[in-house]
């Protein structure tokens, strides 16, 4: 398992570094870049660890980026959804999993794609021009459901 999560993060990571080696000879000030993460960087769980690894990864490559770019007036920010409905799902989930996707949000459903389209336009926008280094979370309150109950979880054992 180790082989192959270091293989395929190796890969996500190598993908959005060189996509941004390539950016850097197209972009201007003013310009910006949004990367995409998943709430997943930011929870605790085994079964998705080399997912939530790269995402992590890909949050952190976001902020340090910034770091590099700011002075050359290039804003670099990201977007963490979760759940978000698409095809990929009925091909990596399994059948039942496809079916109750969303439902452990207080929404009790999954985002639409056009749901969380207008956070990547609002980064684009000249609207966001104070925003660096940040990464919004369209999560149906998904994050916060799920830190509030580990926090519970764990502040009940002794």
């Amino acid at each position: 398992m180790i082989e192959s999560s270091t293989y395929v993060s190796h890969c996500r990571l190598i993908a959005i570094c060189n996509e941004c080696r390539y950016a850097m000879k197209h972009v201007k000030e003013g310009s910006c870049i949004i990367n995409t993460t998943s709430v997943q960087a930011y929870l605790r769980s085994p079964s998705s660890l080399e997912y939530q690894s790269t995402k992590g990864a890909i949050v952190a490559f976001t902020r340090g980026l910034t770091l590099e770019l700011i002075h050359r007036g290039i804003r670099v920010n990201g977007v963490a959804p979760r759940p978000v409905w698409t095809l990929v799902q009925v091909v990596v989930q399994p059948e039942d999993k496809v079916t109750t996707l969303g439902s452990e949000t207080p929404m009790d459903r999954d985002a639409q794609p056009h749901e969380i389209a207008p956070s990547y336009v609002f980064l684009a926008s000249q609207d966001s021009l104070y925003y660096t280094a940040q990464v919004l979370h369209n999560n149906g309150a998904f994050y916060f459901v799920i830190s509030f109950s580990n926090t519970l979880k764990y502040t009940s054992n002794p």
